[in-house]
């Protein structure tokens, strides 16, 4: 501090303002004495051009009036008092910021601005005098006088020749002193030099050079002043800069000769080498004293004095990252002259020891001073190759490749850091622009550009994936971008992972929110909302880089799949960035106008599926991306389109570019399009609304190809496996609307791979709007596609899980599809080839084309039960009859081997079905749904079913199906003779077997005369005797001997019924079954007319033979009395209905036999006689005997017998007392069918009974309470409890 002012308080008070200011130092007494007697133009000498005042002539006051004189003096001295008060202030002020903190010390600075801004001449010179009187003040004080005269100089516009040399020998005094302020006190004088050059810098420059070159190393001040005026444009105007770098170029080559002075040299490198106050930025003088040794160098001639001095600056410190960046700086700027030292000693010195120790060598926890030194050597080495690249200009293209060769090899080999990574990019920067500024670049071909982007992928995949902190990846996508403008040209697979790499780096990265927060710590973190978007859009840079290096369909499309996983991502932000890449690059893409409209842009349709979904988006950002992006694609389109029609009219266009003042119709406002195109398009009544997406994209759907929607259509069914419900909702509204608008366009040859795909997806939409507008389109879709659709849906249709048949419901959803899908599958059924190796489970899959057929006949089995088909299943009942029918046939003659469950399945998990036992239920289902269960009923009870399982019995099992068809006059008789005809004429075998059997039986129906007369069926059979197959002239030949034909065997065949009914008592039983079904084949082929009289003696004689011991004539008489029964079936029953009525108790009560044979024929005669009697709910009936065994069933069977009159009642009352005598099973029936009896009729049941049968019944319920059946024991125990109430001789 000032010793002479330390003393002596501040003070506030007026009275201590000018008085005191005045009187504390005589300099100021004597100038104001001075100033008193000089007048004002007589002072220090001033410049007219800058202070524009002029002098008082002297000649005035004489002419001037007394009083004018006594004025102007006046004026005078009020002038000369306010300036010494000022000067008084100002003097005040500068002697109190020696000890002022520094709030004050800014208040003064400004004030003193003020009064500079105003009084210039007057502050310089007391701050003059004030260094001048006061020469013992203190450094601080100093330092900040400097500071004020600094802003002070800064601030006058005009610097007065007394003032600027006076304050530049004051600066140069001060600038080199040693202070305990240090640097800080230099530079502070330093700073006042560097103003004065804003007023005349020439005069700086000409001290500064005489400093230079005195031949002793300068002092750092100097080099400060240097670095500043070098650094800092705004100090000179362009051609003052210019000046100043020529002369500098001057002092450059002039201190050339100091290299070779070892003093100047070793100072040199002292400089460079001293550790600044902080390592993180460098001083102006010793960045600057960088750039001055690299000038001087570059301009050396000596070789060996390069080489010397860049090995020597090499090997000093490379600790700090601004000590590496002043190296490189150096080393570049030599290379600009010397480039194969320059080379040369950075090859040696990577080759050096301490260089290859740092290389590939772990980091050890504690490290020495020597280790910091050279740890990041190779960042160095890759910075001076850079600089090496970016100053050498012209003449580094023939060095780019081993340039590269280096960089690549330190960034491989060298430990990995955060400063390895910054120095390698800031590197390949500067070599990057060095190619870019090369005229000849193009011409050239690069060998290690494919290496080089190896590792930048490397280096942008160990990016963090959570945090965006640094410039990296900007800088990784800005250098890929540039180095795939050169040749060679990388190849699509490298292209390919760079691709992903970037948008991996970039569009993976988590909500601004997140990135913020990882920066929170930060001393000053970065603008992370910035930093993102530059880095988006140095990756928008490269994609349109791509589009211009290569203007394409292809590379547009190629671009875009590797955009399209990112757009259909699960995270809402990630959409939300691939959407606004995706908008950009169309917007590039369409404004340019690259691509040639005559070129096929494929990715079209691809695109507009997935903008389309993303328009449905629930974030709005990615809506309003998407919506953009599909004007783009419109206007693009219209361009294309627009060129295409002028190409072809030969009419010559001009490319009119978008211009920024034409609005789109489908921009969010901040886009244009061009005014060429077609006024229809672009009329205000097509334009399409901002909000309206659906609308949009109808708009240009209507300007697709072919070819366009249906890659439309592929993508949004790929878009219904998203697992995203919106996306998948999306896909599914937006394949509804394409079908719905265009579906006959789609190409035939893709729709079946597009059933395909939709089946596998369908099992992931689990939305349920989503799968109607899905299966709706399904619907629609088949309107025009139905046979592609139909032939893709049966490769999953065998089996068929819950998706096919929700797909197969669509197909019939509206009735005249349904009919067609019907016919397609029938086609399909039919076609039946025969593998060689049919049986051999393992055949070639190229063999296996009867799976088609296999997979149809499953599907058609399915489709009976469903609603959708109900009624063209009716309609088509014979054609599907036959078809199922020969189909039956067909499996048999693959005779495929049967499934067979996995080891280890549980027994309740059947195997898959076999195609045997598929097309048997394919044909009951069809009997059965179709409204013909009455014919079903005929084959089920009397196990007609078990003849379609082998080639032998098959045509007994189709006889015995068309037989009772004829016997239950089933109204398609008719209709099927119709498609009989036909198929007697196919080109298969099986299929005129089954028509020749079935037209056989038909032959006993009365509706065949309706259709053939007698003579044209003889002429139909008459040919089928020339058919190729034995079987089928066999069957004709027979048929021909039809009674119908001949009518005179009717009498014949009668007459030989009683020779007949007498073998029924032979003793052989082979025999008599032998002669029991001749004589049902004679009352089959005598059809409708039956036995006539003779039926009731043959009822009687086949009755007596229900209960006999033999099991093979009790089934064979019970099938006759059925056979008889039929033939009597809608003619009088007074014949026979006291037979009939006598047969049931029997034919019921042996449902228990023991023999199955007797079994079924008895199922089947009873029902055939309930048919014959006309009971009601005989469908019940029919289900309760063919599958029901319990004692529910027994009782109906029970109630329909007995309820039906007294006179009936008496009778199987009667019938079943005798059965108490009988084998277990049938008594067993036979008491449940008393006990019912009993329950229900208890007073006809006691007037009936005598006493010997109410022992006999006593007895039976005794025994039967020891049945081994729970539930037949619990009902005896009831029942006898019952018959002791009301048995008579009970109560007695």
């Amino acid at each position: 501090m000032d010793g002479q002012h330390s003393e002596r308080p501040r003070s506030r008070n007026t009275a201590d303002r000018v008085p005191s200011a005045t009187s504390l130092n005589p300099r100021i007494s004597s100038s104001v004495s001075m100033s008193m007697l000089e007048p004002s133009h007589m002072k220090a000498p001033q410049d007219s051009a800058c202070r524009n005042q002029q002098a008082h002539p002297s000649g005035v006051l004489p002419h001037k009036s007394m009083s004018s004189q006594a004025a102007l003096m006046f004026k005078d001295r009020k002038m000369f008092m306010e300036e010494a008060y000022n000067s008084a202030i100002c003097f005040k002020m500068l002697r109190d910021i020696g000890s002022s903190e520094l709030p004050y010390l800014q208040f003064v600075i400004k004030r003193v601005r003020n009064m500079a801004q105003r009084s210039p001449s007057l502050v310089m010179e007391t701050i003059r005098d004030y260094f001048t009187d006061n020469p013992q003040i203190s450094s601080r004080h100093k330092f900040r006088l400097f500071q004020v005269l600094e802003n002070v100089i800064k601030a006058s516009d005009c610097l007065e020749d007394p003032w600027r040399r006076s304050f530049i020998q004051l600066a140069l005094d001060n600038m080199t002193k040693s202070t305990e302020l240090e640097d800080t006190y230099q530079d502070a004088a330093s700073n006042v030099l560097v103003a004065i050059c804003r007023h005349s810098w020439q005069t700086v420059a000409q001290h500064l050079e005489t400093e230079l070159l005195t031949g002793t190393f300068p002092h750092r001040s100097l080099f400060y002043v240097m670095g500043i005026l070098s650094s800092h444009e705004e100090l000179l105007n362009q051609e003052d800069r210019v000046h100043w770098e020529e002369l500098l170029a001057q002092i450059i080559v002039k201190s050339v000769k100091f290299l070779d002075m070892d003093l100047w040299s070793k100072e040199l490198l002292e400089a460079l080498t001293k550790p600044s106050q902080t390592q993180q930025e460098h001083p102006p003088e010793k960045a600057f004293l960088f750039t001055y040794y690299g000038l001087i160098l570059q301009a050396a001639e000596n070789s060996t004095t390069v080489r010397t001095h860049l090995q020597a600056l090499l090997e000093t410190s490379h600790q700090w990252p601004k000590q590496r960046e002043g190296i490189a700086l150096t080393v570049g700027l030599a290379a600009t002259q010397h480039l194969d030292d320059v080379w040369a000693i950075l090859d040696q010195f990577g080759r050096s020891r301490p260089v290859k120790w740092t290389l590939q060598s772990p980091t050890p926890k504690s490290q020495s001073f020597e280790d910091l030194q050279w740890k990041w050597a190779s960042s160095t080495i890759l910075l001076a190759y850079g600089q090496m690249a970016a100053r050498a200009k012209t003449h580094i293209l023939p060095w780019v490749d081993n340039i590269l060769s280096r960089m690549i090899f330190y960034f491989r080999y060298s430990s990995w850091d955060e400063t390895l990574k910054q120095s390698f990019l800031s590197a390949i920067l500067m070599l990057v622009g060095a190619i870019s500024r090369s005229e000849g670049a193009h011409s050239y071909e690069f060998s290690q550009t494919s290496q080089l982007l190896e590792c930048l992928m490397v280096l942008m995949e160990k990016e963090p994936p959570g945090a965006l902190c640094t410039t990296s990846r900007q800088q990784v996508i800005h250098i890929a971008s540039k180095l795939c403008e050169l040749r060679p040209p990388i190849d699509k697979d490298r292209k390919s992972r760079l691709l992903s790499t970037c948008f991996r780096s970039v569009f993976a990265l988590p909500l601004m929110d997140t990135l913020e927060r990882h920066t929170c710590l930060f001393l000053e973190p970065p603008n992370i909302q910035t930093l993102y978007s530059q880095t988006l859009e140095a990756l928008d840079h490269m994609l349109q880089s791509f589009i211009m290096q290569s203007p394409t369909a292809s590379e547009m499309k190629f671009l875009l799949m590797h955009l399209y996983p990112w757009l259909a991502s699960e995270k809402v932000h990630e959409r939300q960035r691939a959407a606004h890449s995706c908008m950009i690059l169309l917007r590039f893409l369409n404004h340019r106008c690259f691509l040639d409209p005559k070129e096929d842009f494929r990715p079209m349709g691809q695109l507009i599926g997935m903008l389309g979904i993303l328009c449905k988006d629930p974030d709005s950002v990615t809506q309003h991306f998407s919506l953009e992006g599909v004007g783009q694609l419109y206007q693009f389109l219209m361009h294309q389109k627009e060129a295409a029609l002028q190409e072809e009219s030969h009419i010559p266009k001009e490319l009119s570019q978008p211009g920024a003042n034409e609005a789109s119709p489908w921009s969010t406002g901040d886009q244009r399009t061009a005014s060429s195109l077609p006024q229809k398009v672009m009329s205000p009544e097509d334009t399409i609304f901002h909000q309206d997406s659906s609308r949009a994209i109808k708009e240009i759907m209507k300007y697709l190809t072919a070819t366009e929607l249906t890659d439309l259509v592929w993508t949004v069914i790929e878009g219904l496996g998203s697992t995203s419900a919106f996306h998948m909702q999306a896909a599914a509204e937006l394949l509804l609307a394409v079908i719905w608008e265009h579906g006959a366009k789609l190409e035939t040859t893709k729709v079946a791979n597009m059933g395909r795909a939709i089946h596998r997806h369908l099992c992931s939409v689990h939305v349920p709007k989503a799968k109607k507008n899905v299966l709706q389109a399904i619907t629609l879709l088949a309107r025009d596609h139905t046979s592609e659709l139909v032939a893709a849906f049966l490769d999953f249709s065998m089996p068929l899980d819950s998706h096919a048949l929700c797909l197969w419901k669509a197909l019939g959803a509206e009735k005249s599809i349904s009919r067609l899908v019907l016919a397609v599958l029938l086609a399909w059924l039919k076609e039946r080839p025969l593998s060689t190796r049919a049986g051999n489970g393992n055949a070639h899959p190229k063999e296996k084309t009867y799976l088609y057929s296999l997979a149809a006949m499953n599907t058609l089995h399915e489709l009976q039960f469903m609603q959708e088909f109900k009624k063209v299943m009716q309609e088509a009942y014979p054609q599907l009859l036959l078809a199922l029918l020969t189909q039956i046939h067909y499996v048999l003659e693959l005779n495929l081997p049967k499934a067979k469950s996995l080891p280890g399945q549980q027994a309740q998990e059947a195997a898959l079905p076999s195609p045997q036992s598929t097309s048997l239920e394919a044909l009951k289902s069809l009997l059965f749904t179709t409204g013909h269960w009455h014919d079903f009923a005929h084959l089920e009870l009397q196990g007609a079913w078990e003849r379609f399982s082998s080639i032998i019995t098959y045509p007994q099992g189709v006889v015995l199906l068309a037989r009772a068809m004829v016997k239950n006059h089933c109204r398609k008789v008719k209709a099927m003779l119709g498609q009989l005809l036909p198929s007697l004429q196919s080109q298969e075998e099986r299929e005129r077997k089954v028509a020749i059997l079935i037209f056989n039986e038909f032959l006993y129906s009365p509706a065949l005369l309706e259709v053939l007369p007698t003579q044209a069926a003889r002429t139909v059979l008459a040919k089928v005797l020339c058919d190729p197959s034995p079987e089928v002239r066999v069957s004709s030949l027979q048929a021909l001997g039809n009674i119908l034909f001949h009518p005179e065997k009717e009498s014949l065949l009668r007459a030989q019924l009683p020779h007949f009914l007498e073998g029924f008592f032979q003793k052989s039983e082979p025999v008599v079954v032998g002669i029991m079904n001749t004589m049902s084949e004679v009352l089959h082929q005598l059809g409708m007319q039956g036995a006539g009289a003779q039926s009731l003696n043959v009822a009687i004689n086949v009755h007596i033979f229900f209960d006999d011991e033999r099991d093979q004539i009790r089934a064979a008489a019970m099938a006759l009395f059925g056979d008889l029964v039929d033939t009597m079936a809608g003619g009088k029953l007074s014949d026979l209905q006291t037979q009939v009525h006598q047969s049931m108790v029997p034919l019921l009560l042996h449902l228990k036999d023991q023999c199955p044979a007797v079994v079924t024929q008895a199922k089947f005669a009873f029902y055939r006689c309930a048919v014959l009697l006309r009971w009601q709910q005989r469908h019940i009936l029919f289900c309760t005997l063919a599958w029901e065994h319990s004692l529910s069933a027994r009782h109906f069977l029970w109630t329909c017998l007995m309820t039906r009159s007294q006179e009936e009642f008496s009778i199987h009352l009667a019938q079943a007392l005798k059965y108490l005598h009988s084998c277990h099973h049938m008594m067993t029936w036979a008491i449940l069918f008393i006990g019912y009896t009993i329950c229900y009729f208890p007073q006809a049941m006691s007037q009936m009974l005598s006493n010997r049968d109410m022992d006999l019944l006593l007895h039976a319920f005794e025994d039967l309470k020891k049945d081994p059946a729970p539930s037949i024991q619990e009902f005896a125990t009831r029942q006898l409890l019952f018959f002791q109430k009301v048995s008579p001789r009970s109560q007695k």
